[in-house]
């Protein structure tokens, strides 16, 4: 695609040309209350005061996302060095996500956006309405330090980079 050129706010991501989409780096994160694993409710206001990486993800039990958030989970330890935590939503309902986290270990809390509004105010939907591969780090102050919106959705950024990402973002602000 010779019109896409790299997002302004994260490596490896692409936009489309005279299209910004927000949030953005430097723009308040839109706020959310959704049902997730563990029997709670998980609310972005809740994490006030601490960074807080945003993943969104396609689908439960798809071979990427598997790969992701089992990566995530696994190298949850670099996040709670950076004082992050991670909040991973689909439009998978709690049930499917409880199954999913259960088959695969994951210790990453998988919220429910069911009737995707979280995803369309973060503007993650594709052309068909299927949540893009993104992520975003919102700062303590809740405001979007870092956004990464796949086009392919086929690749995710590392656990390891999206760590230093995290240190990188919120020591700019701190």
């Amino acid at each position: 695609m010779s019109d896409a050129r790299p997002a302004e706010d994260g490596p490896g991501a692409l936009q489309l040309p005279g299209r910004p989409r927000h949030p953005g780096r430097g723009d308040p994160a839109p706020g959310f209350r959704l049902p997730g694993t563990g029997g709670r409710t998980y609310a972005l206001e809740d994490y006030r005061g601490e960074p807080v990486v945003v993943v969104f993800y396609p689908a439960d039990h798809s071979p990427v996302c598997t790969q992701q958030l089992r990566s995530y989970s696994e190298d949850l330890g670099l996040f709670e060095e950076v004082g992050a935590a991670v909040l991973c939503l689909s439009p998978q309902d709690v049930a499917t996500h409880e199954d999913f986290a259960r088959l695969h270990d994951l210790r990453v809390p998988l919220l429910a956006d069911t009737d995707k509004s979280v995803g369309q105010s973060y503007e993650v939907l594709g052309p068909l309405g299927f949540y893009r591969r993104s992520v975003f780090v919102v700062g303590p102050d809740g405001v979007v330090r870092f956004a990464r919106r796949s086009l392919t959705s086929l690749t995710y950024m590392p656990a390891a980079q999206l760590a230093r990402t995290v240190r990188e973002a919120t020591a700019a602000t701190g």
